[in-house]
């Protein structure tokens, strides 16, 4: 794909770092500021940062999705996650820039049986997080007639998750190392998808001018228990993982049971899929130093 100038919001974390790379190395011109640098609720910052960037591409990778708390700091959640895209989304109308917003498999409610869920599928946002990052790829697609709303699932990558304190694949080991045993829900299904991959697999779509709603995750799903003990194979920590079912107490928030993804717009526009989940996450615990040797 040809060079282009971009703007990545949420450069910091983990798919804004990835894209940084990926796009870097290909000669674009990049301005990703971290979250300290730019604060995606304030206009007149972002309004300074995308005239100082010029994008022809946004990449949207800020987000509040920290589940618990966006219940309860509800009004920040809808600044993040919902007025925050609509400016952007002004913005890149406005310049004849293509916005790339990413958003999640939780607007689902995760009900279905069997089977994951498609673009055209209709979404049952279940949680304060859930509901305004939906009414967030509202926002997106209203205001900008080139926007490419991009659902994903499960993300992990080498630069962690500073809001969650690291991501599953290292919060799992920390556990594992300091609990000798760990418990985790098996009726809870995704699609763990490496973030260096989601990085390398949004380029298609861009060079294909699509817009719209995509689904993009690792290929194939899995339990959050599959998950887990394919990470304690893959490091060599030998820790009983036991398999539990999940319950949700009083006020907490429900997660989806069926969180899986399919795509029917990727298969049709002729898009690779991105590689099994499980070579992925091979392929990032190496790098991440953290396989067994």
């Amino acid at each position: 794909m040809s060079a282009r100038r971009a703007l990545i919001t949420g450069g910091s974390g983990q798919l804004g770092s990835d894209l940084q790379e990926l796009l870097g190395g290909r000669g674009w011109e990049l301005t990703a500021p971290t979250h300290a640098q730019l604060d995606v609720t304030d206009d007149r910052v972002v309004g300074e940062a995308f005239a100082h960037a010029r994008p022809e591409v946004v990449f949207n990778c800020a987000a509040f999705h920290n589940i618990e708390v966006c219940e309860s700091e509800e009004e920040e959640a809808a600044r993040v996650n919902v007025r925050a895209v609509k400016r952007l989304a002004q913005l890149c109308e406005d310049a004849a820039a293509v916005f790339v917003h990413l958003s999640t498999n939780y607007v689902f409610d995760g009900a279905r049986a069997a089977g994951g869920y498609v673009e055209a599928d209709l979404p049952a946002p279940r949680s304060v997080y859930a509901i305004t990052k939906h009414a967030g790829e509202h926002a997106a697609l209203a205001y900008c007639d080139r926007t490419l709303v991009v659902r994903t699932a499960g993300l992990y990558g080498l630069h962690g998750s500073a809001s969650k304190g690291g991501n599953f694949v290292t919060r799992m080991l920390v556990r594992a190392r300091e609990q000798g045993e760990l418990r985790v829900v098996a009726d809870q299904r995704l699609n763990p998808t490496y973030t260096a991959d989601l990085a390398a697999g949004l380029l298609a779509p861009l060079e294909a001018d699509v817009t719209g709603v995509l689904h993009l995750t690792s290929s194939g799903s899995c339990s959050w228990h599959e998950f887990t003990c394919a990470i304690m194979d893959i490091a060599g920590v030998e820790v009983p993982v036991h398999a539990i079912e999940t319950t949700v107490s009083p006020g907490a928030v429900a997660r989806p049971l069926n969180g899986t993804l399919a795509s029917e717009v990727g298969p049709a526009a002729g898009f690779e899929p991105l590689r099994p989940w499980r070579d992925a996450l091979a392929d990032y615990m190496h790098r991440a130093g953290l396989a067994k040797a």
